[in-house]
């Protein structure tokens, strides 16, 4: 038999919720997970985050932060395998020691922590990395391998490194599918 995930120790979980025994999240009480979400073996997550409906964490996705951090998924997004996302990042300008959490903090490098959002209908391509203070907007799309320094456009697929736009994504379809289960489009996430 298995081990199962401690659905328990999360701050809420929705309904059919499937989490791998094998994905570590280091602070469950400040995780949120609304319906229909698959987090994959060996996902790390490390900080606060609010996951809505329909989203699928890939296998050895990361999302770090600690304590300062805070990630959000909104509604039919995806991150797939291998997927880097840093909620709080060293700077590495020399001003102080980089690396480990447990440095005192008079002796810590600067620090950049912003939240990194997901809106609704984006997905992000394996091996991605999304920088902190990021948003990626509605319905956009991140390709493989790319690197995302910046906020994004809706509708749009991005790629490279850095991630620039290469042209836009058809929406009406999503979004009718989205309403036939019952989803508002632009409104604030079902708890």
């Amino acid at each position: 038999m298995t081990a199962q995930f401690d659905y328990t120790s999360l701050k809420s979980v929705g309904n059919d919720v499937l989490i791998s025994p094998r994905a570590e999240i280091r602070r469950p009480h400040l995780v949120t997970l609304g319906n229909h979400v698959a987090i994959d073996s060996g996902a790390y997550i490390t900080t606060a985050a609010n996951i809505a409906d329909y989203v699928h964490i890939g296998p050895v996705v990361t999302i770090i932060g600690g304590e300062r951090g805070l990630f959000t998924m909104g509604n039919f997004t995806n991150l797939a395998a291998g997927c880097r996302v840093a909620c709080v990042s060293d700077l590495y300008r020399g001003d102080g020691l980089a690396g480990p959490a447990s440095i005192p903090e008079q002796y810590q490098d600067e620090v950049i922590a912003a939240p990194v959002t997901l809106q609704d209908f984006v997905s992000v391509g394996t091996n991605a990395v999304i920088m902190p203070g990021v948003t990626l907007a509605q319905g956009c799309v991140i390709g493989a391998c790319s690197l995302v320094n910046k906020s994004t456009e809706p509708w749009t697929i991005y790629t490279g490194i850095p991630a620039r736009a290469i042209k836009s994504r058809p929406r009406d379809t999503m979004i009718r599918y989205a309403e036939e289960l019952g989803y508002v489009i632009g409104a604030a996430p079902r708890q």
